[in-house]
């Protein structure tokens, strides 16, 4: 019986690994192991890939989100109570940069079929204490329409992308600087290059990419003890940087991106029409979107049955999140409203492989595993 590893992160480097080497021993050899040429590079590749001015390398993709609601805070912008209207159905990391802050962070349901924040509830969540929205491109899936962005210039509230799982998506609407790319649809954006990601350090790291000029510096500057300059601290900040390693593996990788995001599309593609079984609903692909398919979730009540049907096949399985971030023991103060929808889906979600090596022909044949159960 053939064996479908839900994520083998050897197997998923494999394509690059000479170059992932060469890579690394250059970065040793020249003996400059940060802020040197490989994180310059990379800033400007990221940069030019979301379309943006400014791109700053950062630690992680939590730190990345920290960081930019935390320059707005020294910028004036916000201060401690203010509010970040946040979906209820993320992984935790989105609502952990907003309370790190001394923000209050305001949970809003998900569509049901993007699976991410619906803007039709916007209105109703938005009160005088509140400065920003913080979309989630939840598994690669573009959170972005017109009802988002004119909600935001009603209120005069800042647009923060959490842009972890999304990078190279595109939008069908262009955002607020006349681009269509996540990452540049928004004011600022958070992204991931956690491993698992589509684009995956081997290690951990993470970007903020902006069109702000007084952001960038600002982040820049917090991101490095809070220094504008050597030995001169202008805010009491972090040690929050991407070492020349991870940045000289992601510029390898990141060559290869746009080939990664078709394959996982052609994954995704022969999943949504090879499975075949009215007790699993398959993600919805938008032909208008360009999906990047971090993830591939489908839907199914009897969850554990079925994650033991997949295993049984050699299948193996996910869930991204069985635990909203409201239900979490940190978060219990959240737990204020019906959420309805975040909570049916935190109790159907699973996650399918989609990673390579995995083929649009496995994909087919793991729905046909999904097909019997």
């Amino acid at each position: 019986m053939k064996q479908y590893p839900f994520l083998d992160l050897a197997l998923a480097n494999g394509p690059y690994m000479d170059e992932l080497k060469a890579a690394a021993c250059e970065v040793i050899e020249r003996g400059r192991y940060l802020h040197s040429t490989q994180t310059e590079q990379f800033e400007e590749e990221i940069a030019a890939l979301c379309e943006a001015r400014h791109c700053v390398s950062v630690s992680n993709g939590l730190d990345a989100l920290r960081l930019i609601l935390r320059a707005y805070k020294e910028m004036g912008i916000m201060r401690d109570g203010d509010e970040v209207i946040v979906p209820a159905n993320t992984y935790v990391a989105s609502v952990l940069a907003i309370s790190d802050n001394g923000l209050v962070p305001v949970l809003c349901d998900p569509r049901e079929d993007t699976m991410n924040l619906d803007s039709s509830l916007l209105e109703s969540l938005i009160t005088p204490r509140t400065r920003a929205i913080m979309p989630v491109h939840l598994y690669g899936t573009p959170c972005w329409d017109t009802a988002l962005m004119q909600a935001a210039r009603d209120h005069g509230l800042r647009i923060i992308e959490d842009n972890a799982q999304a990078i190279g998506a595109k939008s069908n609407i262009a955002g607020l600087n006349g681009t269509f790319i996540t990452g540049g649809l928004g004011d600022a954006a958070g992204i991931s290059f956690y491993p698992t990601k589509n684009l995956g350090a081997l290690g951990d790291g993470g970007a903020v990419v902006t069109n702000d000029d007084a952001l960038a510096t600002t982040v820049r500057a917090l991101a490095n003890y809070g220094s504008d300059k050597r030995y001169h601290n202008i805010y009491p900040g972090y040690n929050c940087r991407l070492d020349e390693i991870q940045a000289a593996m992601l510029r390898v990788k990141l060559r290869y991106l746009e080939k990664e995001n078709e394959t996982r599309a052609a994954v995704a593609r022969a999943y949504h029409d090879a499975i075949d079984n009215p007790r699993v609903k398959a993600p919805v692909i938008f032909e208008e979107l360009k999906q990047i398919w971090h993830q591939f979730v489908v839907r199914v009540e009897n969850r554990d049955a079925f994650r033991a049907h997949l295993a049984d096949n050699g299948v193996g399985t996910d869930i991204h999140y069985a635990t909203p971030p409201h239900r979490q023991p940190c978060y219990h103060q959240l737990a204020h409203g019906p959420l309805p929808v975040t909570e049916r889906l935190a109790g159907e979600v699973v996650s399918l492989p989609i990673a390579h090596p995995i083929t649009p022909d496995d994909a087919r044949a793991i729905a046909s595993i999904i097909n019997r159960f």
